[in-house]
């Protein structure tokens, strides 16, 4: 799949896929040859891909030139998905997508004043970043009162499915819905399948995301999910060698899909 948008030279257009699909399926990094040299670097801590110091001196002068830690997830630096960002460029992968959702956050709101709500949601998304770049995601977005995380192969392994599983479970259990009296009440949706994941936007406005029919239906499963509830579709389950006996199944219509979706229902962990 080409950059949605990069109109330049096809050529181009299908190298740039290239460095982006070996970049974000881990087969190959621009830095890989320097990862030596920048672990022999003294220095803690340092990007999990390429090995670049964040702290010290070193930290100091990687941040100066550009190549301090990478916003969507600080364990990584810029420089590594500069490649990406720079051209604007992406590729079809097969990724897991976490989605996250506050349950009845319409009427919480009308409960609590502006202040205290916006200080609830703030320690939500606190808490959500901190599950997931623990958990090797891009934190992609906050949307209103969602969360979305990204879980590619070069970041969180082969097993990615099962990271996205283990955090969306993890940040239940940190939101209090392993208790009768949730802090907040969270529900989420985890999928697994082939997306774009890459820059889409023009000008200024460009960022990094994920897209596709997958993205779509974990966003959805997470609005479908009741407080507590983590619905994991079938094929995110296979891709994370999880065994679904004696868990609980359900077949659920969702909007814009010809066929049911098939879940299992997960709780904290």
């Amino acid at each position: 799949m080409n950059d949605p948008g990069n109109s330049g030279d096809p050529s181009r257009q299908t190298q740039d896929e290239q460095r982006s699909r070996g970049l974000l399926m881990g087969t190959q990094h621009p830095l890989r040859h320097l990862r030596r040299f920048w672990g022999r670097l003294p220095t803690q801590p340092r990007c999990k891909l390429c090995t670049r110091p964040f702290g010290g001196v070193g930290g100091a002068v990687m941040r100066g030139i550009g190549l301090g830690p990478w916003p969507m997830n600080p364990k990584y630096c810029s420089g590594c998905f500069r490649d990406i960002s720079k051209n604007r460029s992406g590729a079809e992968i097969e990724c897991s997508l976490l989605f996250a959702d506050v349950r009845e956050s319409t009427p919480l709101a009308e409960t609590l004043g502006p202040a205290e709500f916006r200080a609830l949601m703030d320690r939500f998304f606190q808490t959500a970043s901190h599950v997931l770049i623990e958990r090797d995601a891009i934190v992609d977005k906050f949307v209103g009162d969602e969360v979305f995380g990204i879980f590619v192969p070069a970041l969180a392994g082969e097993l990615h499915a099962q990271r996205a599983i283990e955090a969306g479970r993890r940040l239940l259990t940190m939101t209090g819905n392993h208790t009768p009296d949730p802090w907040l009440p969270v529900g989420g949706g985890v999928n697994t399948g082939v997306a774009y994941v890459g820059t889409v936007g023009e000008g200024d406005m460009v960022e990094m995301t994920a897209l596709g029919d997958p993205v779509n239906v974990a966003a959805r499963l997470a609005s479908a999910a009741g407080a507590g509830e983590l619905l994991v579709t079938s094929s995110a389950v296979a891709a994370a060698h999880l065994s679904d006996e004696g868990l609980e199944h359900r077949s659920l219509a969702l909007k814009g899909k010809s066929e049911p979706t098939e879940v299992v229902v997960l709780g904290p962990s």
